[in-house]
């Protein structure tokens, strides 16, 4: 069976290759329990009942893909999307409901570290024992020995006890067997970030050198889209049991990070339906800041607002309320009030005198906080309002400027002159404004 592939001038080619796995129409299920029966009895009421005590899982829907000899397989997607199920049935260890896979080569799975690996037997016999496993007779372990050693660089403990190495010797033996062992299809899973720095780079190199080997083929699980990119020449992604991209290494792994950053925004999306706004908590649920009247205030007018806020805790608590300058930065103007109406829902009306400022945007940002036995030790902030839950107002007046001063030159700074120059300044102001 030949693969048709498109090449960069729009002409479909024929790679020649053959074929060492085919995957058709494979579909795999499992049956989780629901419901236990007690006996005979009970077994034969819930059939008449047709309750059947398990629900039918489906894992794998439809599959087919082709693996040519020399590839670098990748085969990707998020947890629970049928990935392992999938290796599993490549590697002979399930058998699929529908469909077929069919093998031509000798098929190495590494499909979890160290299985097959007993702690009581020492290196050398987990090297033949883990061998055998994987249908090597004795002579040919005897024949790759050399190099699984060399490459895990424990010559040293070889006649050790498993038990005895350390967890990063016993993954650097496991990883050793299994890609140093003779087969023509290796099936790794998730295994190439394993050992320390250097055995990862000795790990590089082999991957290096197996992808330039035109008779070896990998098949490679991971969640990592660097490795796929970096190693990979096809691969597919496979999602709640379908493959939804097969083909170009570079496009499934940039629909997987794309589904990956859905998957997280859905996420936030349900937690943020679940939580309390910025700010807020079961402790005090409510807290916002509203104008009494308009946004929108003159030099001689007061601003007033409402701070409305839910409390249901047992302390003593107090109110902190900061005016930032919106436009040219800063806290213009901050205090904080004690509350005495004990938990419940309440709203306090505030004002705020204006006729020092220039013109200009504010936005009133509140706070409560424990207050016990007035100590400032004992301060803790419980509270605050948000961007959304904050007052924003501004001042307009033909008297303030709209420079980048804050203060009002007419109601500050004519305080620091004598009477006879503040009169004449004033003059001076009035002829300006005129």
């Amino acid at each position: 069976m030949m693969e048709m592939t498109m090449t960069t001038n729009g002409k479909e080619t024929v790679d020649e290759r053959p074929v060492v796995l085919s995957v058709e129409h494979v579909a795999k299920s499992f049956k989780l329990p629901t419901e236990q029966a007690s006996g005979l009895k009970q077994a034969f009421l819930n059939w008449t009942k047709g309750i059947k005590g398990y629900t039918e899982q489906k894992v794998l829907k439809d599959i087919s893909f082709e693996v040519h000899q020399g590839d670098f397989f990748g085969i990707v997607g998020r947890n629970g999307s049928g990935k392992s199920t999938l290796l599993k049935i490549i590697s002979g260890i399930y058998v699929p409901e529908k469909g077929k896979v069919t093998v031509n080569g000798k098929l190495v799975p590494f499909i979890e570290l160290g299985v097959g690996f007993n702690p009581e037997l020492t290196g050398r016999e987990n090297v033949y024992l883990n061998g055998a496993l994987l249908g090597f007779s004795h002579d040919e372990i005897d024949a790759m020995y050399d190099d699984i050693v060399e490459f895990a660089e424990l010559e040293d403990f070889m006649d050790q006890k498993l038990k005895n190495y350390s967890s990063g010797m016993q993954v650097r033996l496991a990883f050793s067997v299994a890609i140093k062992a003779q087969g023509d299809i290796l099936v790794l899973d998730e295994v190439l970030a394993v050992g320390d720095e250097a055995f990862q780079r000795k790990c590089d190199n082999f991957f290096a050198q197996i992808k330039k080997d035109p008779t070896k083929t990998v098949i490679l699980v991971t969640h990592s889209m660097d490795s796929v990119k970096k190693y990979c020449d096809k691969a597919i992604l496979i999602k709640d049991g379908e493959i939804i991209v097969n083909g170009n290494k570079n496009d499934v792994a940039d629909r997987y990070t794309l589904e990956n950053l859905r998957k997280e925004r859905e996420k936030e999306d349900e937690n943020n339906q679940s939580e309390y706004p910025t700010g807020l908590s079961e402790l005090v649920p409510l807290l916002r800041v509203t104008p009494a009247e308009k946004p929108v205030c003159g030099l001689d007018e007061n601003f007033a607002f409402d701070v409305e806020y839910e409390y249901w805790g047992d302390d003593v608590i107090y109110m902190a309320i900061a005016m930032h300058d919106i436009r040219r930065g800063g806290v213009t103007y901050g205090d904080s009030f004690d509350l005495f109406a004990g938990p419940g829902h309440h709203t306090v009306r505030y004002e705020i005198p204006v006729n020092m400022f220039n013109n200009g945007e504010f936005r009133l940002i509140a706070s409560l906080h424990t207050w016990r036995n007035h100590d400032p030790a004992t301060a803790e902030m419980i509270a605050f309002t948000s961007e959304d839950n904050s007052c924003d107002f501004a001042i307009r007046d033909p008297r303030g400027t709209d420079n980048f001063a804050l203060i009002n030159k007419h109601t500050l700074a004519y305080r620091c002159l004598t009477p006879e120059l503040a009169t004449r300044q004033q003059a001076t102001d009035g002829m300006i404004a005129e």
